[in-house]
């Protein structure tokens, strides 16, 4: 018998912050033969799927459907409003608004960022500067990502638009909700959001390939004034299709639909108040923990106030680069796997925690008991008590 025995037999565990678990009503959904897509339930079942979806992004609005990831829903998004020479404010306080903003460089637009770091929320007084210096409204659209995957910062996308109201700046509020949908509060029309894109497969609990694109009438109103947007990318016909195959400029996603439909039913069976709610403790035991351990002085959250962290990631670090080692003891020997550092300047000391979508209670006490078993294997100081903390966060 070797000296070393893996427990990673049996069910492992992705608990990277996307693509998340799939809950098992999905993975029956999609397992079907390819259906007719030129008539029958496939088609009929459309109209009902873009209204719940509209649902739970909290418009009554427009919902456009892309085969893309969330990258391909900022291009899509920028691509209907945004016109080569036109530019937009990119508010950065993660990898991800660069990734945006880079893509918006991508189709000619001029870009201005405001870097706020990889651990800070957006400081409002440096966007009011900003915004207060466009005297002649040259920026079109501020690009918001909601939570960034990457640092686990949740911005104030209401506060932005107050700012934007309070300034009379017409640039339209575009939010990336990629990692908040369906985990964080998020309510488009009432927050004053033009247009929001996302993607199925972190809150939405859909196999990564679907994305969306929602617009106001705002951002229609832009829309109309574009020389140009490519027959892909625009969100006219797929939003008010005369056609089926419009919805998706061709082939539907058949079985991602089906999967996508299965994951509305149990949100919406659920209620999206009592979604927010779920992932909002869950994230709290999650925090409750990693404080405890942070007391040992090797480990921190990224993000240091809770009013700015998300309730779907967690992005943390261990010292001397080993939230790497720590990711590939719990991977190996326990079956569980944690995020990377990703777009962070120390990659090896970073790692995140995924807690979106189909997770409950037990799942989070999984995660948090495999980083305390890494941590003893690995040596590191920790302070004690920390599954109790997490424990009697979830026993509240």
């Amino acid at each position: 018998m070797t000296q070393t025995v893996s427990l990673s037999q049996g069910r492992a565990y992705l608990a990277i912050p996307g693509p998340s678990v799939i809950p098992d009503a999905v993975l029956q959904a999609m397992h079907r033969p390819s259906p007719n897509i030129y008539d029958g339930e496939l088609i009929d079942m459309m109209p009902g799927l873009t209204r719940d979806l509209c649902r739970i992004a909290g418009t009554k609005h427009h919902v456009a459907i892309y085969i893309a990831n969330g990258h391909g829903t900022w291009e899509a998004a920028l691509s209907n409003v945004i016109a080569p020479g036109e530019t937009v404010l990119a508010p950065a306080s993660g990898r991800f608004t660069h990734g945006w903003a880079e893509m918006a460089e991508g189709l000619g637009a001029k870009v201005q960022l405001i870097n706020f770091g990889t651990s800070s929320a957006w400081d409002f007084n440096r966007i009011a500067e900003a915004l207060r210096a466009d005297q002649n409204h040259q920026i079109k659209a501020v690009l918001a990502v909601h939570v960034d995957t990457s640092s686990s910062i949740r911005n104030d996308i209401p506060a932005l638009r107050r700012l934007l109201d309070d300034l009379q700046h017409p640039a339209l509020l575009m939010a990336d909700c990629i990692a908040s949908l369906g985990c964080d509060s998020f309510e488009m029309d009432d927050w004053g959001v033009d247009v929001t894109v996302t993607a199925c497969q972190k809150g939405l609990m859909t196999p990564a390939g679907i994305g969306f694109v929602f617009f106001n009438q705002k951002a229609q109103a832009k829309r109309a004034t574009m020389p140009r947007v490519s027959q892909y990318w625009d969100w006219q016909p797929r939003a008010d299709p005369d056609l089926f195959y419009q919805y998706f400029n061709g082939t539907a996603p058949t079985h991602h639909l089906y999967g996508l439909r299965a994951a509305l039913d149990l949100i919406h069976a659920e209620g999206i108040e009592q979604v927010w709610a779920r992932h909002e403790r869950l994230a709290k035991a999650i925090w409750a923990a990693c404080e405890i351990w942070a007391e040992g002085g090797k480990l921190c959250l990224n993000v240091a106030d809770r009013a700015f962290r998300s309730h779907a990631v967690t992005a943390l670090r261990l010292t001397d680069g080993r939230g790497t080692a720590l990711r590939a003891f719990t991977e190996t020997r326990l079956g569980l796997t944690l995020g990377i550092g990703l777009g962070m300047e120390d990659y090896d000391s970073c790692f995140r925690l995924g807690h979106m979508g189909h997770v409950n209670g037990q799942m989070v006490m999984a995660i948090l008991g495999g980083m305390e078993t890494g941590m003893a294997a690995l040596d590191i100081p920790r302070g004690k008590g920390a599954l109790e903390a997490a424990a009697a966060a979830l026993a509240a």
